[in-house]
């Protein structure tokens, strides 16, 4: 299944379709990119979860998800991801000897990637969630 059929772009002419450009504080930008430690973190050698919870993040941020990959790494288990979206990615690297994890979630158009943030914390228990956002694009 394509999901990727699910978005009116203009064949036509590619240069009418939408570019997905968002608001953010009266700027004009790509979509914002969070850039997310999990400090304190559980869990992050198991792939099944690690798949789930980019899931639930894509579910509860509006984003149209197209694939995941992810693949695990020996001996330690740490893995590495990404959930590709019609709205950009979800990516993850994993080091469960340090419990410690990055994701990135950047996002365009009306979805909400701050609300990934709650979710991977609670998904994999961790103490804190340091966030950094940045506006992609400005200027583009």
């Amino acid at each position: 299944m394509n999901m990727i059929s699910n978005i009116d772009i203009p064949r036509d002419n590619p240069q009418d379709a939408p570019d997905h450009f968002i608001m953010v504080d009266g700027k004009e930008v790509a979509g914002k990119h969070l850039i997310i430690d999990l400090i304190g973190a559980k869990y992050l050698d198991d792939d099944a979860r690690i798949r789930t919870a980019m899931t639930e993040c894509v579910k509860a941020c509006g984003a149209t998800l197209l694939h995941i990959h992810t693949h695990v790494f020996s001996p330690n288990g740490g893995v590495s991801g990404v959930a590709v979206l019609a709205e950009s990615h979800i990516s993850t690297h994993t080091w469960p000897e340090r419990n410690y994890a990055a994701f990135d979630v950047f996002m365009c158009g009306d979805a909400q990637p701050h609300l990934a943030v709650d979710i991977l914390k609670q998904a994999f228990e961790a103490d804190e969630a340091r966030v950094t956002t940045i506006l992609r694009g400005e200027g583009a």
